[in-house]
Order: C-alpha cells, then sequence, then structure tokens
C-alpha cells in the first residue's frame, strides 16, 4: 500500500489460525522489496477487513430455534468446541459501523461443544468473543460453520471449516505471497541491492519495473480468480481492503463484479454499497473526462482546471502537513523542469487550511506551477467532487482533459510523460 496521509482509519480485523483454517496477517515486505516499490510500504499479506458500511436500522440476523425460515430468509448453524472455557461469556455479534448488529450468548455444552443457529436474511460480517480473551471474525451466508478455539487467548488455536468466502481470501493470498516470494522476485531484489549500492540509477528504475511487472503476474492471477467467483462477501471484502489489486489497474474486475452483484445480489446492502463505490469510480475512471475544478490560486483569482486543456497536465492534490506529499513533491519538481516545454504543467489542489501554511510549503518545495485551494481541508470541493480519501492522489490528463493515468510516483511519472509526449 502507498504510504498515504488517510481521512480515515479503515477497522481491521486480523484473522490467524492453524492447521486448515485461515491463515491471514499483515505483515511488512523486507526494506528491499519496500525500496524496489519506490520506497512505498505494501502488504506482504492482506488482514481481513470489515468496512464501514450504511445500514439500515434493522438486524439482518437474529436467533432461530429450529423454527420453519420465514420467506427470504435462512438459518445456519455454527458449532464448535472450546479446549479451555474460561468464566464468562460466549458472544456472537454482527459487525455493523453503527452498533445495530444482531448479538446474543451461546452456552457451552459439559463436553465443552457448542451450537447457534443464526436466522439471516443477507450475508454479513459476524464476530464469536469467548469470555473476552479470544475472538473469531465469520463471514455468514448459506452454509454451516464449525469454529474451534483453545478460548483462554486471543493468540491461542482457533480454526474455522466450511466457509466459502474464507476459502476465496485464503486462495488470493497464497497467490499473492507466491508471487512475492517467487525466486524471480529474490533475485531481483538482490540485483536492486547491489545497483542501489553502486548508485547506478538507471538500473535501479529497470529493475524496479521488472519487479512490477512480475508481481503483476500474481495480481492479474487473482484478479482473473475474483471474477469468476460467485457473488460473495469474500470476493467483496477483498477488493474494498485495497491491499490486494490497485482499483484502478484493475477496475475492469471492480466493474465485472459489481455487474454481477446488480443481477444476482439486488437487495443486499454490502452489495448496494459495493455497487455504490464502484459508481464513484467510474467518474474517475481512466478514459473518463476529468470533473471541473474551479477554486482560488495563491493571489484570490479563480482558476478553472479546464483552462488548462490543450496540455498534458497532473492534477495533484497535497497539503502541507502530508508527509508522503511533500516526500514525492521533488520528483513532480523534477518532472515539470524537465517536460514543461514539451506541453506537460502540473495544477496543484491543496488540502490546507491555512493559507500561510499553504503559501510556505509552496516555496519552500519550489513549487512554481499553478495552484488553488479554498483552505476546507477534506471539505474542500474539489475533494468532494473527486472523491479524496487520502493524499497524495494525482491524475494524468491529456490535452483534451481525459484521465490517462492515475496516482504515478516517482520515476513512473516520467516514463508516462515520456511516452505520451514522444507520440506528438
Amino acid at each position: 500500500m502507498e504510504a498515504k496521509s488517510t481521512k480515515q482509519e479503515v477497522e481491521s480485523i486480523k484473522m490467524k489460525a492453524e492447521g486448515s483454517g485461515l491463515k491471514v496477517e499483515s505483515k511488512r515486505l523486507k526494506a528491499k522489496s519496500k525500496r524496489l516499490k519506490d520506497g512505498s510500504s505494501k502488504l506482504k499479506a492482506f488482514s481481513f477487513l470489515v468496512l464501514a458500511f450504511c445500514f439500515c436500522c434493522s438486524s439482518a440476523a437474529k436467533e432461530e430455534s429450529n423454527k420453519e425460515s420465514a420467506e427470504g430468509s435462512w438459518v445456519v448453524t455454527i458449532r464448535g468446541k472450546v479446549g479451555f472455557p474460561q468464566q464468562g461469556k460466549i458472544v456472537i455479534q454482527e459487525l455493523k459501523n453503527d452498533g445495530t448488529g444482531f448479538k446474543d450468548t451461546i452456552g457451552l455444552k459439559s463436553n465443552y461443544t457448542f451450537s447457534k443457529n443464526v436466522k439471516l436474511t443477507e450475508p454479513g460480517y459476524y464476530r464469536l468473543s469467548f469470555y473476552d480473551k479470544q475472538t473469531v471474525d465469520l463471514i455468514l451466508y448459506k452454509s454451516n460453520l464449525e469454529v474451534n478455539v483453545d478460548g483462554n487467548q486471543q493468540t491461542g488455536f482457533k480454526e474455522v471449516n466450511g466457509s466459502p468466502e474464507i476459502e476465496i481470501i485464503q486462495k488470493a493470498q497464497t497467490i499473492i505471497q507466491q508471487g512475492e516470494n517467487s525466486p524471480v522476485i529474490a533475485q531481483l531484489s538482490q540485483q536492486f541491492t547491489m545497483a542501489s549500492e553502486q548508485k547506478d540509477q538507471q538500473k535501479m528504475q529497470v529493475l524496479q519495473r521488472a519487479y512490477l511487472e512480475e508481481i503483476k503476474k500474481s495480481h492479474d492471477l487473482v484478479a482473473e480468480l475474483l471474477r469468476n467467483e460467485p457473488p460473495s462477501l469474500g470476493v467483496i471484502n477483498l477488493l474494498q481492503s485495497n491491499t490486494v489489486l490497485d482499483k484502478d489497474q484493475y477496475f475492469d474486475t471492480y466493474l465485472a463484479v459489481s455487474e454481477k452483484l446488480k443481477k444476482e445480489w439486488p437487495n443486499y446492502s454490502h452489495a448496494k454499497e459495493f455497487v455504490a463505490s464502484v459508481d464513484k469510480l467510474k467518474l474517475l475512471a481512466i478514459g473518463q473526462p476529468a470533473p471541473e475544478i474551479s477554486l482560488p490560486d495563491t493571489t484570490g483569482v479563480v482558476v478553472k482546471l479546464s483552462s488548462m486543456k490543450g496540455k498534458y497536465v497532473l492534477v495533484d492534490f497535497w497539503a502541507k502537513w502530508c508527509g508522503p506529499c511533500r516526500q514525492e513533491n521533488p520528483n513532480v519538481v523534477k518532472a515539470y523542469t524537465k517536460y514543461k516545454a514539451k506541453g506537460f504543467t502540473v495544477f496543484g489542489v491543496s488540502l490546507d487550511r491555512k493559507k500561510e501554511d499553504w503559501l510556505q510549503a509552496i516555496k519552500q518545495d519550489g513549487l512554481t506551477w499553478t495552484h488553488v485551494s479554498d483552505l476546507k481541508y477534506w471539505q474542500s470541493e474539489a475533494a468532494k467532487t473527486y472523491n479524496i480519501t487520502g493524499i497524495p492522489f494525482s491524475l494524468l490528463l491529456d490535452p483534451k482533459g481525459i484521465i490517462i493515468a492515475k496516482n504515478l510516483r516517482g520515476a513512473a511519472l516520467e516514463q508516462k510523460l515520456e511516452e505520451v509526449l514522444n507520440k506528438k
């Protein structure tokens, strides 16, 4: 994941089990791999993420004591065993951002086993809490699940069996891990270290491109896997985690899943939220015209983005307080200096709150292009229009104002400019 200053942190729920259960944990790549990715930090493995959703007030699940399900609902059974029961309760809770999800206790039998019937009206994210000492996160849909735990500590044994949703998360994780741990990647990493020690910038850039091309192979396999899966919260979860597939590079996958959900899960809240998010992505998809931005410049004169047509324009969202933005600024300055005479410019959009901060950062970083801002922080009209949730965020526009690339960092920006400007 690229280093960014984010508007809000998404709740991350790590699921880790042994044996045949799920093992998902967030790790950082080794320093060599991080440098190959242009200094950005990526997750070696991803976490099972439960994202914030907008829900109706009614709960999607409740306890069903072996009664016949009403039309439009069904019952799933969660059963399992606790190795080391403790004082307290076993609690099942539906995970909702507004806290209104179904919640109930589960009784433990004398042989340390438990069983719970849950009536559902749609798939959902759930958590089992064992005596406030160990938790297990689940996706419930049509399958009955088996959950076995130690129950006495969070790091203790736990496994989940019978969940197709968790299986798809496992498959995707395995593909990503195999790609990142391949002999080819190891060799590229070694070569990159040697080139770095020799300060051979040209070779470092070549190796970086080779690295990204090799990593893309595993991401392509994950994209194909997710496109071919039936509707699943496992698929939705992977795509919304933003740690598996880049939503811009793999927008066709997001769109294919969205279309499938429209047809097969038209009324489920998680599906509708995902479809709505993809609809927003369409507005800023590569090949679409960039929405208009009309804000005051540093002198108070309103400048429109459309006034830049006729040149290749980097629309760059940034701020003085954004560390990753300031780190990236020298790369943008370098590209601007090199290509401004060939028809390239930058349209800087600041999310600062104080004009003095904004002007100071422009001067300190030597940013000599057009700058605009309404000094409204995340409430900036441009930030709302472009659905900005983290910066730096940038788009490269062609002379007609069409988006041709997004979030080009470091040498990638120069490479793209070299490509498009040489076609002129």
